[in-house]
């Protein structure tokens, strides 16, 4: 395979602090050691992929570099017997697109202990039509069951609704007989929400209201936030007794500023939820449920495709907050 060569996404340092992207040819030879070989036929576009796309260095510490923290393809060579050659796997997490190439190349090498066998019920662009984002949703919404939130318990609350967790955590927990609460700062996307699974759709000022007072009306049996910061804290203000709260983004702000009077007086949890150290039995469990009865009945409806060639301008837009649902690329 030596003399194979490859598309990818290339970011270059082209000088301190100054960074270049392009579609470019590798040779595989490129690509670091590992005992995984895969041909990646689909990516998805990440809030993380963006941010190593302009040289972020708390996502990616070297440059050049391919990102894509997730991948879909088909085994090409395997050192151990986890695999056989042509096998279709799924990666996400662990540190791929970090560190370590990406999905936005054509191919990527890789431990075989980050892949999984692509489940039943899935084909490889609707497993990168859910990626590290629909992994992460599924996690919030196994979180809140874990924690005893039902149905029966109340609404349940959906920060930053139109982007890729918000948008499959909506389907998902509309779809389990949840009343959906969505959030969102595009009043003009209500109709696309509610075509998720989402009972009602608000603004951030909804929730924001009133959300210097040490606590607030009860409102939320459990909430899915991705955006972290004066959301996070309002919403956690009004959570109703024993209510969950569950937290995996940070797109509004890594600050958290409040009492602690939710936790002792209401019994409020809040829950981190990571997805890139998830546990190879837990991914297993999640997939399988994203497979089956968690799979968006209108998955189609929340995804954009677009090739390696268009990613550039994706990577744009995602960074002002300008995509909805889910972007797919297409590596084939």
């Amino acid at each position: 395979m030596s003399n194979l060569t490859y598309k990818c996404l290339f970011v270059e340092e082209t000088e301190p602090k100054t960074f270049s992207r392009k579609v470019t040819e590798r040779n595989i030879d490129d690509l670091p050691e590992g005992d995984l070989t895969i041909r990646v036929r689909f990516s998805s576009l990440n809030y993380k992929d963006a941010l190593s796309a302009i040289g972020n260095r708390g996502v990616t510490r070297k440059f050049p570099h391919t990102p894509g923290i997730d991948a879909a393809g088909e085994v090409v060579e395997c050192g151990t017997d986890d695999f056989a050659a042509g096998d279709e796997v799924i990666v996400t997490g662990y540190d791929l697109g970090m560190n370590t190439p990406g999905g936005f190349g054509q191919y990527i090498r890789i431990p075989s202990s980050w892949a999984l066998k692509l489940p039943d019920g899935l084909a490889l662009n609707e497993a990168m039509a859910l990626g590290t984002a629909g992994f992460t949703a599924a996690l919030c919404a196994l979180k809140l069951e874990q924690g005893g939130v039902t149905p029966e318990n109340g609404d349940i609350l959906v920060t930053g609704a139109t982007g890729g967790v918000g948008s499959v955590a909506v389907s998902i927990l509309g779809s389990s007989g949840y009343r959906v609460v969505a959030v969102t700062g595009k009043p003009d996307q209500a109709g696309f929400l509610k075509s998720l699974g989402a009972a009602e759709v608000i603004g951030r000022e909804d929730v924001l209201e009133g959300s210097d007072k040490p606590m607030l009306k009860e409102r939320w049996a459990g909430i899915v936030d991705v955006v972290g910061g004066d959301l996070l804290a309002a919403g956690i203000k009004a959570a109703r007794y024993g209510g969950v709260v569950t937290c995996c983004g940070l797109v509004g702000s890594s600050d958290l500023k409040m009492n602690v009077f939710p936790f002792i007086i209401r019994g409020v949890s809040l829950m981190g939820v990571d997805s890139v150290q998830a546990g190879m039995e837990l991914r297993h469990k999640v997939w399988s449920r994203l497979a089956s009865e968690w799979k968006p009945a209108r998955l189609s409806d929340m995804v954009n495709e677009c090739t390696l060639e268009k990613l550039d301008e994706k990577i744009d837009q995602i960074l002002e907050s300008k995509l909805k649902g889910r972007t797919v690329v297409n590596l084939s």
